[in-house]
């Protein structure tokens, strides 16, 4: 009994390994064919042969990608592609009440939201035995722009004044909202047993693109509204909402070379 759990226990593991990579002997692609790593994370294959303006399009449901590859050869303007998306922009604040009763103050604009935050990119280990790069090959890991914040709301204008009562003043504008965050660079990993020098590739035949995304503007401070005018006496117009703060930029990745 117990040996047949051990046993259905190793073929599950298996089967899940299994699912995990994509194993091919050859792969071949087209000029500007874009191959997208899907439902693994692992691709294993004996000969990758990426002719002009192909791309691998790594997972972007697993953080860590991996490409093993016995030979690998690489024609002119080839890509490896993992960027992170970029964070939406924050919604603008509503606008405050203007007043169509007299004497009656406009209400404040609301706040805006901020920014949602660039995703961070992700990481690729590319393993292989011979490498043959005739043009070049770019790894783009660049992280997610954050999103710019929301502008605060246009405050309301006041209600106009009469004999009796003072004019209302204008509402206070809404604030700006805060950007969102860039997103991390990923980190590239090229492990070569039979090439040339790789420091001496890159810049010119390997280019890694790994710098972290851009943070968001911080969101405009909404308008205050207009005063009330009057006979006897005039509101105050409103105060402008203060400017949303500009967000951090994300990290660079970091880059790891090795030959042996």
């Amino acid at each position: 009994m117990y040996r047949s759990l051990f046993i259905l226990v190793l073929l599950l593991f298996s089967f899940s390994i299994s699912q995990a990579q994509i194993r091919l002997n050859k792969l071949v692609l087209q000029p500007k064919e874009r191959y997208k790593i899907l439902g693994a994370d692992i691709l294993v294959v004996d000969t990758l042969v990426m002719s002009d303006s192909s791309s691998i399009i790594l997972n972007p449901l697993k953080k860590d990608n991996f490409i093993h590859a016995k030979y690998l050869s690489v024609g002119k303007g080839c890509s490896i592609v993992g960027n992170g998306t970029h964070g939406v922009k924050g919604r603008a604040g509503e606008p405050g009440l203007t007043q169509s009763a007299p004497c009656r103050n406009g209400t404040s604009g609301k706040d805006g939201l901020p920014g949602d935050s660039g995703r961070d990119a992700l990481n690729v280990s590319l393993y292989t035995s011979i490498l043959k790069i005739h043009g070049s090959l770019t790894i783009s890991l660049t992280g997610g722009d954050g999103g710019d914040g929301g502008r605060g709301g246009k405050g309301g204008d006041g209600g106009s004044g009469t004999r009796v009562c003072p004019a209302g003043d204008g509402g206070n504008g809404g604030d700006g909202a805060r950007g969102g965050d860039g997103g991390h660079g990923g980190s590239a990993s090229i492990n070569c047993k039979q090439c040339a020098d790789l420091h001496l590739l890159m810049g010119e035949k390997i280019v890694i693109k790994n710098y972290g995304g851009f943070g968001g503007q911080g969101g405009d401070g909404g308008f205050g509204g207009q005063a009330g005018l009057g006979p006897v006496k005039d509101g105050r117009n409103g105060q402008r909402g203060k400017e949303g703060e500009h967000a951090n930029q994300g990290k660079t990745g970091l880059v790891n070379l090795s030959q042996e």
